[in-house]
């Protein structure tokens, strides 16, 4: 079986793959400091847990956007599992896609697994909106190329400076508002319809100017923690698959096999 590393600037998502199906999947928060043992007492005793032992795992891969992580995990998959990791973009790992981008070096991790994955899942041009830290928008064409996109502030990164920045705007949940009017009546109302509707805004904004740049149909596939949530109150997106990331994992650690 395939453990998969996902690495993001907030969590690390670890993944038990059987082929491209998902057996059980674990959440940390990202420490460049955990050192390989500590990532091991946690880890061994999750697999255990769900019925799993280290020797069910043959091979691991890592894809990080924290560079100072990958060390310490590839720590954890030589001494507690035997094995040296495939590391995502890199050697029998290659991305395996044209990077149409001035600095192709410099596009992050997790876009080309989304855009791996996108392609590997779905036809035509695409769209790939990603929720995370940051909220980022890319373009995929029908070919699987990687051809530029947009990154934008993370709704909790927009929050965050809002209410730090502020002397007396309280901290609120990041939830849909309770009705559509975009009028709020108290504080906490108006704080709500600017970073939800405002965020609604904005991704049917920049997609629609996507979808015209591109010039021809493409489907918008979107990814992270948030895409549920939005997709109850858009009709923008055409798929919402919340293992993206991981399954571009799962795509290259078969390729590498091969």
């Amino acid at each position: 079986m395939l453990l998969a590393a996902d690495v993001g600037n907030t969590n690390v998502v670890f993944a038990l793959f059987d082929g491209r199906e998902i057996r059980a999947r674990w959440r940390i928060a990202t420490d460049p400091r955990r050192t390989g043992d500590e990532y091991a007492v946690w880890l061994l005793q999750l697999l255990e847990i769900e019925g799993f032992k280290r020797e069910d795992i043959t091979q691991l891969i890592v894809g990080s956007v924290v560079p100072r992580a990958i060390h310490n995990l590839t720590v954890l998959a030589e001494k507690y599992f035997g094995m040296t990791p495939l590391i995502a973009g890199e050697g029998a790992a290659d991305w395996g896609i044209s990077v149409d981008v001035d600095q192709p070096r410099s596009l992050g991790t997790d876009r080309a697994l989304n855009t791996i994955a996108a392609h590997a899942k779905y036809e035509g041009d695409l769209i790939v909106v990603d929720f995370g830290t940051a909220t980022t928008f890319d373009a995929v064409d029908f070919t699987g190329a990687y051809k530029g996109g947009i990154i934008c502030p993370g709704l909790n990164l927009s929050l965050d400076a809002l209410v730090g920045n502020t002397a007396k705007l309280p901290r609120i949940a990041i939830e849909a508002p309770r009705s559509h009017s975009v009028i709020g009546t108290n504080t906490e109302d108006q704080m709500l319809i600017g970073v939800f509707w405002g965020y609604v805004a904005m991704m049917e904004g920049l997609i629609a100017r996507m979808r015209a740049e591109i010039g021809r149909p493409a489907k918008v596939v979107a990814t992270g923690g948030l895409a549920i949530l939005f997709d109850e109150h858009t009709d923008i997106f055409d798929h919402v698959d919340t293992d993206l990331t991981l399954d571009g994992l799962a795509i290259l650690a078969e390729r590498a096999t091969k």
